[in-house]
């Protein structure tokens, strides 16, 4: 059974005296808490604690005598001095004096428009450190693509196969199913606002340019983001925080050979059949609404496809498919790789990947259109 916490102070001609005795745990402290800290402006420096009666003691004991002694006139900076012996005493108190960090200060930052460009400056900061990281990371896995496109003992089948199959097939129910109902939605659209003006027939034209150029591969790759980019990024974060990508390196593996380049390639493959048949998706939700709303039956509908559409539309929308995936799966394994030791860390990263993929998509979408506006593409 425990002993009673109890103390004893006295105030000697030379310095103060601490003695403790009983049990000093953190069973039995609670109750001494409010006498030991009224103490403190009595602790003059260089008193002295008297451990000779002092039974079990353990780290809550040990802080709560650190705090009387820092909250002493001496503060934080002076040695506790120990009288007599304890098998543990004195390398408690010095555990409990290691642990105390220091008082809390509040950070002085700039107020009004001084520290509002500071905080500017420090986002544009950390922006531009995020931009030639990734642009390191992409050179890397370049480098590393380019060594197993030299070496092709070095590609992981397994995993490769296993990340076509999660990122690839595993996501060709929800891409379908979302394009179809976008070209629903265009198609409705279409025969509605051109219909005003006596132009309904060409809304064929109209499902076929958009699916074909735009909305078939910037949806799958918007939706790889959402679904794919996070899962990548907390794969990889989640055996970062856990230490296998530590482990691997210590067996000498290669991180980037053995989870980076499988699911690059993976996506350089997948994602050009998933643009492939969430485009068709698309086109069909468009067919299925020129039928029913405008009377054009199917075989009209893809004839007048053939004879009206360029097949350059086509090829336009699936080249941009593999820039899209390397772009994908780069963000999502760079940002896997600098998740930290905690959860935290992982969420964050986590949303960055998504945020990031999806920002980027949109910017070379947008580069593209230019590019092949000029190229009277």
């Amino acid at each position: 059974m425990a002993a009673a916490a109890a103390f004893d102070f006295r105030e000697d001609d030379r310095a103060p005296v601490l003695a403790l005795s009983g049990d000093w745990t953190v069973d039995t402290i609670a109750v001494r808490e409010a006498e030991v800290r009224a103490l403190a402006e009595r602790l003059k420096p260089g008193a002295v604690v008297d451990v000779s009666a002092l039974g079990r003691f353990d780290v809550a004991g040990a802080y709560l005598i650190d705090r009387t002694f820092r909250e002493s006139p001496a503060g934080d900076t002076a040695r506790i001095a120990i009288r007599g012996q304890h098998v543990n005493a004195m390398k408690l108190l010095e555990t409990a004096r290691k642990a105390y960090g220091g008082a809390l200060t509040t950070p002085d930052h700039p107020r009004g428009f001084t520290g509002f460009m500071e905080q500017v400056g420090r986002v544009m900061a950390a922006i531009g450190d995020e931009i030639i990281d990734t642009v390191g990371f992409f050179g890397e896995t370049l480098v590393v693509l380019g060594r197993q496109i030299i070496e092709p003992r070095r590609l992981r089948w397994t995993s490769l196969v296993n990340v076509m199959e999660s990122a690839g097939f595993n996501a060709l129910p929800i891409v379908m199913l979302l394009s179809f109902f976008i070209g629903l939605v265009v198609a409705y659209l279409g025969a509605r606002i051109l219909g005003d003006f006596g132009a309904s027939v060409f809304t064929v034209e109209l499902v076929a340019f958009s699916m074909m150029r735009e909305f078939g591969v910037v949806i799958t790759a918007v939706l790889l983001a959402g679904r794919t980019n996070s899962a990548f990024t907390a794969e990889i974060g989640a055996m970062k925080m856990r230490q296998e990508i530590d482990a691997m390196r210590v067996m000498r593996i290669d991180p980037m050979d053995a989870l980076v380049a499988p699911r690059v390639i993976a996506m350089l493959v997948m994602t050009p059949i998933l643009t492939f048949m969430a485009t068709m998706a698309g086109i069909f939700g468009g067919m299925l609404v020129c039928w029913s709303a405008l009377g054009v039956s199917p075989a009209m509908f893809f004839a007048r496809i053939l004879e009206v559409v360029p097949s350059q539309h086509f090829w336009v929308g699936m080249s941009k498919a593999p820039a899209f995936a390397l772009v994908l799966a780069v963000i999502a394994c760079k940002q896997g790789l600098s998740v930290g030791g905690d959860v935290g860390s992982l969420g964050k990263r986590v949303t960055t990947s998504v945020v990031q993929a999806i920002f980027m998509i949109i910017l070379l979408d947008a580069l593209f259109a230019l590019w092949f506006l000029e190229m009277d593409w």
